[in-house]
């Protein structure tokens, strides 16, 4: 297999002029690479997709709305013929070959003076990949250089004296499955000296880490044996005083009911510098994952999160049921397993119509998910004949009854 004769370069095209000579679907896709480049981004085309239109409404690129003439690469730095016209892309590409400007011909790459490689960004590394104009063959390494490098079998990272990390990251792992962590909070979990994980956190992603990573267990388990938030706030900043970098894994997302602001203000008063990736919240991925959506155009125009982590009427509560119970559209409960028949009968002497849908989600995401469907009349009775445990997510509202279509 010859190997590609092309020479591999990064260039600089902030403050640039480019221009793109076509508007359909591969314009679409190389430009907002080239807008993320900083450059000013010329398309010219009688025609273009909506969403390259949408571009230039808003002042990412100026479109001309016309036919390519000869002349039009004059200034230029850097050009694409992206027509669907073979003779159109020619002409561009013998302008640029007399104007000395590099063109890329998608409709036949090797008649161009550049080719696009297969490119791809993780962790602030962007990767490019050409393989003699093999186009498939280039993306497919592509995807299994980012796949690696997502997974942590490929570095990503590399540390010299002076390159620690600081202090303490707030990672939100996501509802459960390992696969749906963002890729940063897998980045840097993979760089971790200390881990303190929730038991909700994604426990896979542990076994991946090298053996010389401590693990801190929070064990903050629902209405059982708990670490208190002040233990787990002392014990970030004292593994990050003594130089670690610490990576406090939680499930969901730090900020939506999981006390992360709690551990990023106890850092602060510390002294300790805090970095937050936010997580995919459960109370909307979970509901997704069982083909629940939580919004539906018609259906609802509104949802409200809410915790059950104390009871309606209790002195501690924040929350005004009464309120809830007026709501047409959707309450997504969370931590309210343990306390189902409370919240379902303030919400019905509320006014609520008993006939309202509800879906239980429990361990959502995860191999063992199931999903019960009732509604606010029977759903705890229904509830505790099935067996339901936490962790899940209540969905109550008309959307709970929505349901796609059987496969045929």
């Amino acid at each position: 297999m010859p190997e590609d004769p092309h020479y591999l370069s990064g260039l600089d095209l902030s403050g640039k002029r480019v221009v793109m000579v076509g508007g359909g679907m591969v314009a679409q896709r190389r430009l907002p690479r080239l807008v993320g480049a900083g450059a000013e981004v010329e398309v010219i085309a009688p025609h273009v997709t909506p969403s390259v239109e949408a571009m230039a409404e808003v002042g990412e690129l100026r479109w001309h709305r016309r036919e390519y003439a000869d002349g039009d690469l004059t200034g230029a730095w850097y050009a694409l013929a992206c027509t669907d016209r073979p003779e159109v892309n020619a002409a561009v590409c013998a302008e640029a070959e007399r104007a000395r400007v590099f063109c890329v011909r998608a409709d036949a790459g090797t008649e161009g003076s550049a080719v696009t490689p297969a490119s791809g960004r993780h962790g602030g590394v962007l990767v490019g990949v050409l393989s003699g104009g093999e186009p498939l063959r280039s993306a497919a390494v592509r995807d299994s250089i980012l796949d690696g490098l997502r997974a942590g079998t490929v570095a990503a990272e590399y540390r010299t004296p002076g390159d620690e990390l600081p202090g303490v990251a707030l990672v939100g792992g996501g509802p459960g499955d390992p696969e749906l962590i963002t890729v940063r909070g897998r980045r840097l979990l993979a760089r971790a000296d200390v881990v303190v994980v929730d038991r909700l956190g994604p426990r896979e992603l542990l076994d991946e880490l090298p053996p010389e990573v401590e693990v801190i267990d929070a064990a903050k388990i629902p209405y059982g044996r708990a670490a208190s938030q002040d233990v787990i706030n002392s014990t970030l900043i004292e593994q990050a005083k003594a130089g670690k970098f610490v990576v406090r894994l939680k499930g969901g997302d730090p900020y939506v009911f999981g006390r992360g602001f709690e551990e990023v203000l106890a850092c602060a008063d510390a002294g300790i510098p805090v970095t937050v990736v936010p997580g995919i919240t459960s109370a909307f991925a979970v509901p997704a994952m069982a083909d629940v959506p939580v919004t539906h155009r018609g259906v609802t125009h509104e949802v409200v999160v809410v915790s059950g982590h104390v009871p309606p009427g209790h002195p501690q509560s924040l929350t005004d049921w009464s309120a809830l119970a007026r709501l047409r559209g959707t309450i997504v409960l969370m931590m309210g397993v343990e306390r189902l028949p409370r919240f379902a009968g303030t919400l019905l002497e509320g006014g609520r119509p008993g006939d309202t849908p509800v879906a239980i989600i429990e361990d959502g995401t995860m191999r063992t998910q199931r999903v019960l469907r009732s509604t606010l009349a029977t759903v705890a009775d229904d509830a505790a004949a099935a067996g339901v445990r936490p962790p899940a997510i209540i969905v109550i509202g008309p959307v709970a009854a929505l349901s796609p279509p059987p496969t045929p």
